[in-house]
């Protein structure tokens, strides 16, 4: 048995492929999630509806309790959807305390519009413990393809180097090649923008807009998030990095990805609540788009592309009208970020 022991909290697609990582890379995993009935299928199966055709390596524990699960753990990796971190954390008790934690959701809490990192550390000092350290781990990463181990580039950052730099060598595996970097807010931003602007691609496909309409909108949406990670303190080549440009690409044309299908489907027709009815998953951009116009407005960020994603979704915006309103804004010299 390997002296690394990773707990994986959460079930769902990048928790699993995240747990197969993990072990294949030579450490001892144990998954625990939230939902008694989906953990007891999964360890009788070893199979999830979630992730099709990926069977989980029988050396991959399937926990049932959250203690058991916790304890002994050298790392701690969050694979729940950010609107679900803070109660699904605060249900797990002091043993998250001291142990370095990396997470892999991508959004930004509505409530409190804190990112991941930010969600977990809350949790833990609410107990008047302290964090073991925080790292993001982010990047192109269609859990399909991992599931398959086809090759992936993924961006390990935190504001305590050691910890990245431990995540990076833990995870040694063949169709992983892991970056380090200590741009936490950067990284992190990145993985919540690039949902929104996945959902403005999708539309356009929707539409049948075409391709030109579709790069238009991923270039320009790179530029306004670019603007709102150097508003918040970010630096701006994170955002031209394999976290940034390299995961808003992959969201923006990969007919996997679950913001882009949302956003092809209201393109097409179909309204937000029918098609968040016909799916079981969750779609991260669809509350992140309230969070990062909020933040838009903190830091006084113009971010037109994720305004406008705002007003189809939420104030009734036909999505053709939404982009004739935005090829007729003011003549501009070109720019990118702030």
């Amino acid at each position: 048995m390997s002296d690394r022991v990773v707990t994986i909290i959460g079930d769902g697609q990048m928790g699993l492929v995240m747990a197969d990582a993990f072990q294949r890379g030579g450490a001892s995993v144990r998954v625990w999630g939230p939902f008694a009935d989906e953990l007891d299928h999964l360890a009788r199966t070893r199979t999830t509806s979630r992730l099709e055709g990926m069977t989980v390596d029988p050396a991959i524990e399937i926990v049932a309790d959250s203690a058991e699960a916790l304890s002994g753990a050298d790392l701690l990796v969050n694979a729940i959807p950010t609107q679900f971190i803070r109660g699904v954390w605060q249900g797990l008790g002091p043993g998250i305390a001291g142990v370095p934690i990396v997470s892999v959701a991508k959004g930004v809490e509505n409530e409190t519009l804190l990112r991941p990192t930010e969600i977990l550390g809350s949790v833990i000092r609410e107990q008047d413990r302290s964090p073991g350290g925080l790292c993001v781990l982010s990047g192109p990463t269609i859990a399909t393809e991992l599931a398959a181990h086809l090759p992936a580039a993924m961006v390990a950052a935190s504001d305590i180097p050691d910890v990245a730099i431990m995540v990076q060598s833990w995870l040694d595996v063949s169709w992983l090649r892991i970056y380090t970097n200590t741009d936490l807010v950067g990284v992190e931003l990145a993985g919540a923008t690039k949902n929104v602007i996945a959902l403005a691609a999708g539309m356009v496909d929707g539409l049948g807009a075409g391709d030109n309409a579709k790069s238009a909108v991923l270039a320009r949406g790179l530029s306004e998030i670019t603007a709102l990670g150097e508003a918040m303190g970010a630096r701006a080549e994170t955002f031209f990095g394999v976290a940034g440009v390299g995961d808003l690409a992959t969201t923006c044309f990969s007919p996997h990805g679950r913001n882009r299908t949302c956003g092809e489907a209201i393109g097409g027709g179909m309204t937000l609540q029918a098609f968040l009815d016909s799916t079981g998953s969750v779609i991260e951009g669809v509350a992140t788009t309230r969070s990062i116009v909020a933040l838009a407005d903190r830091h006084e960020v113009e971010m037109p592309i994720t305004r406008a994603i705002h007003a189809i979704l939420f104030d009734g915006l036909g999505p053709r009208e939404a982009i004739e309103k935005l090829m007729r804004r003011d003549p501009k010299a070109e720019s990118i970020g702030g």
